[in-house]
């Protein structure tokens, strides 16, 4: 993040708070508005096949005091945000929690972290400046990326130059918490295989798959985290790699290529920023459990009351999705990604992701 972003980081939270005095001066009980963030208020943008959120919205309003208290710690929140860009710090949302307890105001102190971070999501809404530009971070995700990618990252001691296969160990590279600070100098990948679970991206690696199919391979760790979501979308819409999406064949991990393609309730005013659309789904399919013979378990109660929602789902209302839904709630039965190993170690490298990916016209 440059300089001229930073300060207008920091502008952007000093003008939400010259707001309140404005309204003071104008006679006005401060309040701040900000979409609701429920289920209930979040529609499906067709036209851009992500998440956004409707009209509904919440008042923060000092005329209560339990929105007098909300006002108070949002005001105290700015302040410390503004500071640290100030001074080109930056915290984790867990310290933020625990920093508030240092705060001169008892009532300006956060009851615990989910208030905390809600508190960062208003702002976010409100500013239109993202909690990276805030210089927050979560607690580390961990999430790497391996693959023919050549790479210059702006970091605290400056600039650095990696290629994602030649200078990094098999654990592949990090990927930071804000991924804007990346800038791509190369790239020779074919396209993006992001693999929800550390073990098959771990088999992936050994078994060479990214040196062979010229693939950019992304470890979602289950849920993807909010930079991992953000790499993925500017690999794709700046270098033009298509995204694929390999996990669990469950209803749970569906979820998480929904996450991928079409955002999140809880991220819903980022939808534009870190989802993409375009991702498809490799499998673990309901259809794989039968063409390959799968080793399964058995649905469980909530396993079948969430594909059921999902046949509901917007993002799942295709053609594709409800006859592989209906299909698993037939067979009664869902798979992980590293049962392909009972037909060997180098079957998912060897004989699944080509079949698949040549099914999908991306080989």
């Amino acid at each position: 993040m440059s300089a001229d972003d930073t300060q207008q980081a920091r502008e952007q939270l000093i003008d939400l708070a010259a707001q309140f005095y404005d309204q003071f001066e104008l006679g006005e009980i401060p309040h701040m508005s900000v979409p609701t963030r429920t289920k209930n208020n979040i529609e499906y943008d067709e036209e851009m096949d992500v998440w956004v959120y409707g009209d509904r919205e919440s008042t923060r309003s000092a005329n209560s005091v339990r929105g007098a208290r909300k006002l108070l710690k949002a005001v105290y929140t700015i302040e410390f945000l503004a500071d640290q860009l100030e001074e080109d710090r930056s915290s984790t949302l867990r310290e933020l929690y625990y920093l508030s307890e240092s705060w001169d105001n008892d009532e300006a102190q956060f009851n615990d972290q989910d208030e905390s971070n809600s508190m960062v999501e208003d702002l976010e809404i409100v500013s239109g400046v993202t909690r990276e530009d805030f210089h927050m971070r979560p607690e580390e995700s961990g999430a790497t990326l391996m693959g023919p990618l050549h790479l210059r990252e702006q970091t605290r001691r400056g600039e650095r130059e990696i290629h994602c296969q030649e200078d990094v160990g098999e654990g592949g590279y990090q990927i930071p918490n804000n991924p804007d600070t990346i800038e791509f100098l190369d790239c020779d990948a074919d396209f993006i295989l992001a693999v929800e679970t550390g073990g098959m991206r771990d088999r992936l690696v050994e078994n060479g798959f990214d040196e062979e199919y010229d693939a950019l391979i992304v470890h979602l760790k289950g849920q993807p985290a909010r930079a991992t979501r953000r790499i993925t979308k500017r690999l794709h819409d700046e270098l033009g790699l298509p995204v694929t999406v390999f996990t669990d064949g469950d209803p749970w991990s569906y979820r998480i290529y929904g996450s991928v393609a079409y955002g999140s309730i809880k991220s819903a005013h980022l939808s534009e920023y870190l989802a993409t659309p375009e991702a498809d789904f490799i499998g673990i399919q309901p259809a794989d459990i039968v063409e390959y013979e799968l080793p399964t378990d058995p649905l469980s109660d909530s396993d079948i009351n969430a594909l059921e929602s999902e046949l509901e789902d917007p993002r799942f209302q295709t053609e594709y999705w409800e006859k592989q839904i209906e299909l698993q709630l037939d067979l009664g039965k869902k798979s992980e990604q590293q049962s392909l190993a009972s037909h060997g170690l180098d079957f998912v490298t060897e004989t699944y992701l080509p079949e698949r990916l040549d099914e999908m016209g991306v080989l």
